[in-house]
């Protein structure tokens, strides 16, 4: 008997389950996501569900893990603080390229150096300038991303920067050439960024959960879900991070099919801080060929087409003073819900809402309170963020006693934004505790801190919703038109026939929404979704069936739909692809690039064979290293030609190499 057991973490809550045999899910439960060390509910999940199925941990023969970490700290901002390393590029490509945005003030530096289209040496590398600068600058930080000009075409530079930043630094070192095979360099070295910000956040959880396993007794090797729902050795998620943007997300797409063996349909999984939705087509989700998208960034790491919005039951609730009436809007941000900090430091959370509930007028920083994250790096704080956070200690506070002055707010918000401090204010889980669909906080302090949001004035000068149900009400029924949007979104951006619009704008169109409403006039406008949804999340069924009532579709949310992704983490393959190239410099001559250099040939299709052994043996041992077993290999050549004076030329051949196998069991 095969015993597997999934875990998923998410923002709010972390889930285990135990399947058989692949067939038969055993065992599930949920506990809170301990934000200050996850590993903390992933014992707590995991010592549930042994409990439940009665099983020795000794008997689990796969342990698998599908994380949310990597792209909730891309969605809300958070990470190490990093330098970019750039090489041969151009002055303003640092601006250019949104790369000054995804570096937020950490630092960066341009070099001479690069190679051309070909793979050429375009200038030698300045190794005395980054020396010096490395000296000057190299603690500062967590780790280095290094991207060169034609990286892809001759890795040598980046090599090089990457052993002086280690021998100089010790600090860990993302090359862009690692992270895909592609050219493109400002996005590689925007990957770049990104992985290094994770690898410090990645590595800790993966750290500490397989050291809860084995307190646990589970003696099976830890696998990881990445990006395109493919399993990885744990060692593997930790060099490549960025790999597991999308992990939860993809897993879930995975679940929803193991589950519901759906062939069509629209995948939406909605956990606290993102919502993620996919399309199914015969029964596989499409990998996004420009790469993962999360957040604002656009990333060159493979994995499923997916939307992701900063949407979630957990979702920061904002005030709109606009218009008479007023309103909200939700997220990106997710906060700590007030219902569950409550539970932490009730005595704090109640007395200070009840001061604020006192007032004869709304603060602005009512129902909010700020928390420091234990076991998070500081480097490089500046003296204002090292006072706020002596400030907070190390107990929940309500942020009006914290903050002095509003030049504090950008401190507060470099804080949060690496994950050294969370806030806590209203949510839509705070909005559902209080209508009576959810109950498992305080729903007293919920209570308490919607009053207070209720008595913000709106334009005409009245107060939003005096009545605490009432405003819960507007706060979910938000939840619920974001949620329509984000698929009907999905649903333009994957329809065949073109609208000659960007998919946001058809989805807000005032000829979209009338016709969510059944609009009946001189004309009849008619619009909803012409496949079923998928609702997954553990509070789906809370908030999705007045979605699917809304878009006029079938909404499907299966038995286990609240553990899809832990689920989904047991049930995949391992599956490696490596891709190359081989160019044509100069006619009657082909050159392959490789790690090592690039290498030229007289004859194409020796070429051709050179690079499919190379990346067949990389592949493979590759998705050994990542714990696959009963390995097989498929090649895809795509080859490009033109036609001149009569003859055809090569131009290009990129090589795609996948090894895919089952994941290698424990044997006691």
């Amino acid at each position: 008997m095969a015993l597997s057991l999934g875990v998923d973490t998410g923002g709010t809550y972390t889930d285990a389950v135990l399947i058989r045999d692949e067939k038969d899910v055993i065992a599930s439960a949920k506990a809170l996501t301990t934000r200050h060390d996850l590993a903390e509910g992933i014992g707590r999940a995991v010592n549930a569900v042994l409990e439940q199925a009665s099983v020795d941990p000794s008997e689990i023969t796969l342990a698998s893990l599908s994380t949310t970490l990597a792209t909730n700290a891309l969605v809300e901002g958070q990470g190490g603080r990093v330098a970019l390393i750039l090489i041969g590029f151009r002055e303003g490509d640092l601006a250019r390229h949104g790369l000054k945005d995804a570096l937020a003030g950490d630092p960066a530096v341009q070099l001479v150096g690069g190679h051309n289209h070909a793979g050429d040496q375009k200038a030698p590398l300045d190794e005395d300038g980054l020396r010096n600068w490395l000296h000057e600058h190299g603690r500062e930080v967590s780790g280095y991303a290094v991207a060169a000009q034609f990286a892809t075409r001759n890795p040598a530079h980046e090599q090089r920067v990457a052993a002086m930043v280690q021998d100089i630094t010790g600090r860990p070192v993302s090359c862009s050439h690692h992270l895909s095979s592609k050219l493109n360099g400002p996005k590689r070295a925007m990957t770049a960024v990104l992985n290094a910000r994770l690898i410090g956040m990645i590595d800790r959880l993966i750290n500490r959960a397989e050291d809860r396993l084995i307190e646990l007794g589970v003696k099976a090797p830890l696998m990881v879900v990445r990006g395109d729902g493919a399993l990885i050795s744990a060692d593997f998620a930790r060099e490549r991070p960025i790999e597991t943007i999308l992990s939860g997300p993809a897993a879930s797409i995975v679940g929803a099919r193991w589950m519901t063996g759906a062939q069509d349909a629209l995948v939406s999984d909605i956990g606290g801080t993102t919502t993620d939705v996919a399309v199914l087509r015969d029964g596989r989700p499409s990998i996004d060929p420009d790469g993962a998208r999360v957040g604002p960034y656009r990333t060159m790491v493979e994995a499923v087409a997916m939307r992701t919005t900063g949407l979630g039951g957990d979702s920061e609730v904002h005030f709109v003073s606009e218009g008479l009436k007023g309103g909200v809007t939700l997220g990106p941000r997710r906060l700590l819900p007030i219902a569950l900090i409550a539970l932490d430091a009730p005595k704090v959370v109640h007395a200070s809402l009840d001061e604020q509930l006192r007032a004869s007028a709304p603060g602005e920083y009512d129902g909010r309170f700020l928390r420091a994250v234990s076991g998070v790096p500081r480097e490089g704080l500046e003296a204002r963020e090292e006072t706020l956070l002596e400030r907070i200690g190390d107990r929940v506070q309500p942020m009006t006693k914290v903050l002095r002055n509003r030049i504090e707010l950008k401190a507060l918000r470099r804080l949060v934004e690496r994950g050294i401090v969370q806030i806590a204010g209203v949510t839509p889980s705070d909005a559902s505790h209080v209508l009576g669909s959810l109950s498992s906080w305080d729903r007293e302090a919920a209570e308490k801190a919607i009053i207070l949001f209720g008595r913000r004035r709106n334009g005409s000068g009245n107060m939003l919703a005096p009545n605490p149900m009432d405003m819960a009400k507007i706060i979910v029924d938000q939840l619920t038109d974001q949620t329509v949007l984000a698929l009907l979104e999905t649903a333009f951006s994957e329809e065949s026939a073109s609208f000659n619009l960007p998919a946001e704008q058809l989805a807000r169109h005032v000829l979209t929404q009338r016709g969510l409403d059944g609009h009946k006039g001189l004309l009849r406008l008619d619009i909803g979704l012409n496949r079923p949804v998928i609702g997954l999340g553990a509070s789906a069924s809370t908030y999705y069936p007045a979605v699917g009532e809304r878009l006029g579709c079938q909404m499907d949310l299966p038995t286990h739909a609240g553990v899809a992704n832990a689920i989904g983490a047991v049930v995949g393959r391992v599956t490696i692809r490596r891709s190359g190239e081989v160019s044509a410099p100069a006619e009657g001559r082909y050159r392959v690039h490789l790690e090592s250099g690039p290498q030229d040939f007289m004859n194409s299709q020796e070429a051709l064979d050179k690079l499919e052994k190379h990346l067949s043996d990389t592949a493979q041992n590759e998705a050994i290293a990542a714990g696959a077993e009963g390995i097989r290999i498929t090649v895809n050549r795509d080859i490009r030609t033109a036609e001149a004076e009569g003859r055809e030329i090569f131009v290009q051949a990129i090589l795609t190499v996948e090894a895919s196998g089952r994941p290698r069991i424990a044997v006691d």
